[in-house]
Parts: C-alpha cells; sequence; structure tokens
C-alpha cells in the first residue's frame, strides 16, 4: 500500500528514506469497506482524501434522490476542508485513503518542503480535471457522456452500479439501458 503511493509521489518529486518514513509514521492510510460514508452532507470537514485503492463517489441529495458528480478512483484526490460540507462521499468498493488535515500538512510541509510543491502541483491537476468535466458535462449529451466514460475510463462501467453510473451522466437508469442498447446496435452495424 505505502509503495503504490511513493511510486506516485516519485513521478513528481525525489522521495528519500527518511521522507518514505515520516510518510508511514503518520498513520494516514485507513482501510474502508465498501458502502462506507467518508463525509455527510451537513458534516463539518477537516480533512482531504487521496484514493490509493478503490473508488469513491461523491454524490448530493436531491429531493430525497442521490445525484452523483463524481468518481474518485486510484491516485485522486477530493479536498473537503474547512466547510460543512453539501455533498456525501461514500465507498464504491472497498477502499484503501490516505487521509489528511491540514495541521498534518503543516507539520509535514515544515519538515519536508517540496511536499508542498508538490501538493500544489496536485491541486492544480484536481482543479484542471474538474474544471474539463464540468465542461464537457454542460456540452454533451447524455449518450456522449456515456461514450466518453468508455473512452477515458472505461473501467468505471464495471466497477459502479448502473444506478449510480445514470445518475452521474444526468439520466435515469432506463435511459442508460436504452442509451447503452443503441451503441451495442450501432457497433454492430459498423461491423457488417
Amino acid at each position: 500500500m505505502h509503495e503504490i503511493l511513493f511510486n506516485f509521489i516519485s513521478k513528481y518529486i525525489t522521495i528519500t528514506e527518511e521522507e518514505k518514513k515520516a510518510i508511514i509514521s503518520l498513520g494516514v492510510f485507513k482501510s474502508e469497506k465498501k458502502g462506507s460514508i467518508l463525509l455527510k452532507e451537513g458534516q463539518f470537514s477537516n480533512e482531504s482524501f487521496f484514493v490509493l485503492k478503490g473508488c469513491l463517489r461523491s454524490y448530493y441529495i436531491i429531493k430525497g434522490e442521490e445525484k452523483t458528480t463524481s468518481f474518485h478512483t486510484e491516485m485522486t484526490a477530493i479536498n473537503a476542508l474547512n466547510q460543512t460540507s453539501e455533498k456525501n462521499i461514500a465507498c464504491v468498493e472497498n477502499s484503501i485513503v490516505l487521509v489528511s488535515n491540514p495541521e498534518l500538512e503543516i507539520k509535514m510541509f515544515e519538515k519536508f518542503p517540496k511536499f508542498e510543491s508538490l501538493c500544489r502541483i496536485l491541486s492544480e491537476e484536481v482543479l484542471n480535471k474538474q474544471q474539463i468535466d464540468f465542461d464537457l458535462f454542460k456540452i454533451l449529451s447524455p449518450e456522449e457522456r456515456y461514450l466518453n466514460i468508455l473512452k477515458t475510463k472505461p473501467d468505471l462501467i464495471q466497477r459502479v452500479p448502473q444506478h449510480q453510473l445514470a445518475s452521474f451522466i444526468g439520466v435515469k437508469p432506463q435511459s442508460l439501458s436504452r442509451i447503452r442498447s443503441r451503441i451495442t446496435a450501432k457497433e454492430k452495424t459498423s461491423i457488417r
């Protein structure tokens, strides 16, 4: 589990054995079961999450219905710092998550300043990805959104329940079934 994180970090910065030991000593790695709620709507959060293994889902409850806004899979971060949450974050699968908070981060940054620049780079990547996802949601039709998932995150199709995937692309499960049928029919026609 630690090596997964260290391999990821090493794509951005060089990490020493001392720094690896310091990260391990923090005790920030948590195993969470499928269905676990990491953050509930209305709960004050002072934590950020980084998915090492598994899949988390962010969602809102609107008029009693869950509206999925994002899925967070391996090597993605979720920032929920210093706010009363308007959304819920739950585990779609058994997951291993690194959980941090501002006090812990300040201590690490003081001891190892290069981690601050790493966090800044990762934050910029998260913001950029969120903006792209938002833009695509606004300009693509539900079928195009599904095709985009097939192209960019095909593993999600097998990893998340159909009703959550339907919510994510902005349709009811029945509509997603029709979208899938149309795509399958088009694929069969193009093969002939």
